[in-house]
């Protein structure tokens, strides 16, 4: 018969698992909170900064003249869209393109120090890319532009996509790519026709962060688009952008464009938070399809 001290034992052990237990997930909860409240914070902030400005002419107007209250922000969102679009232009092809190779053909040397140095590219402080696209197409055209305004933001997009696209492609199952060329498929057709259809849902996913990603830069377009006034007229003229837009009214000394920049403040944070609740469904969508 056992003794009673002998039973008593694994009644303690369990409670002191139970007070471990209920201690860490007070932790965790704790931890969670604690990263998740700068951002409610951040958001709220400006939700409520930003609803005073919000009107239709803020993104169908051009900037009043200096010093007059009214006008809008229509150009910047017009440029941003176009600054968007050249960067996407060229980053995905290379993204992409660089990401394929490096899930189908990386396992050499050649592919480990590609994938340093795109690992190091995204490390690199955005103000530098700035002043490397100033000097590759600013100083020889001898002008700000909305190419060189791209061109900026796709070297800051091509590693995300890159990345994105090798992991995403790495996910299809080897099995797949077995089948096709056991069928006598050459492997560029399965890598065309079947690798990139099946894995299309994480290339998808690596775009839209790499458009999240460059949406709020500032730094590398004050080297690069400078900013406008008016429409834009053209790729090789000054462009607006959204967050240029916002630093420059920021600083001002104006209340009506401390306004107009808490607003378009506001609706930058929305096509962000928009871009990452599609990732979410886009990247659910693709799982499913996997399965």
């Amino acid at each position: 018969m056992a003794s009673p001290a002998l039973a008593v034992r694994p009644a303690l052990a369990l409670g002191r698992r139970r007070v471990v237990d209920r201690a860490m997930s007070v932790l965790f909860v704790a931890a969670t909170v604690a990263a998740v409240t700068p951002l409610l914070l951040v958001v709220g902030y400006i939700a409520v900064q930003g609803a005073h400005g919000l009107s239709i002419a803020l993104v169908t107007q051009l900037p009043a003249p200096v010093g007059e209250p009214g006008g809008g922000m229509g150009n910047a969102f017009v440029g941003s869209a176009i600054l968007i679009a050249v960067a996407s232009a060229i980053a995905l092809p290379v993204g992409i393109l660089s990401g394929v190779y490096l899930s189908e053909f990386g396992g050499g040397r050649f592919g480990d120090v590609l994938r340093f140095f795109t690992d190091v590219l995204t490390g690199v402080p955005s103000i530098v890319v700035g002043i490397v696209a100033y000097t590759i197409l600013v100083v020889p055209l001898r002008s700000f532009s909305a190419l060189s305004g791209g061109f900026a933001l796709s070297i800051i997009m091509i590693p995300t996509v890159a990345r994105t696209t090798e992991e995403a492609l790495k996910r299809v199952p080897l099995t797949i790519r077995e089948a096709s060329l056991a069928l006598g498929v050459h492997e560029w057709t399965t890598i065309l026709r079947v690798v990139i259809p099946t894995g299309l849902a994480g290339i998808v996913t690596g775009a839209m962060l790499g458009i999240a990603r460059i949406s709020g830069e500032t730094a590398p377009l004050l080297f690069t688009a400078f900013g406008s006034a008016f429409w834009q007229q053209g790729l090789l003229k000054p462009i607006a952008a959204v967050p240029l837009q916002i630093f420059q009214y920021a600083i001002s000394p104006y209340t009506d464009w401390h306004e107009q920049a808490w607003a378009a403040a506001l609706i930058l944070m929305l096509l962000v938070l928009g871009l990452n609740v599609a990732i979410r469904a886009v990247t659910r969508t693709g799982f499913r399809t996997v399965r």
